[in-house]
């Protein structure tokens, strides 16, 4: 996972780097649980994604929104996410393991994430992410 926490004043700023959209939006939804929940493991738990949006930002929030979602909700730490995006829709199996509050805390909330700052580049090695987390 290639990613690095950028300085903000009041939440979690990342910049994520993949070689495809594929892999960026499954690796941005990783790095977001390692920031809520820390190290997992991977587990048995799985859960399909199917989304479509007008874009890829707002295909990716969705996506992300939804990861947020069904962890806290199905109390699941996703430690793995396979993605595949058609034009504005993906399809996507996340899997993980069932919370433990004696190896999951300790972890940041994330109360969502922000549209402020969003940015997707296509560089020659790949992708590149920005995105901010309200925390």
């Amino acid at each position: 996972m290639s990613y690095e926490e950028l300085d903000h004043t009041a939440d979690i700023r990342l910049r994520v780097r993949s070689p495809s959209p594929d892999s960026l939006f499954a690796e941005t939804a990783l790095a977001m649980m390692k920031i809520v929940y820390g190290e997992s493991r991977p587990g048995e738990v799985r859960r399909t994604i199917e989304l479509s949006a007008g874009n890829t930002e707002n295909l990716l929030l969705d996506f992300l929104s939804e990861v947020l979602f069904l962890s806290e909700v199905e109390y699941i730490v996703f430690s793995s996410a396979t993605v595949h995006i058609m034009g504005n829709s993906l399809r996507a199996l996340v899997t993980g393991e069932p919370f433990d509050p004696e190896r999951h805390r300790g972890g940041t909330e994330i109360k969502g994430i922000s549209y402020s700052g969003l940015r997707i580049v296509k560089e020659d090695e790949g992708y590149v992410l920005d995105i901010l987390f309200d925390v």
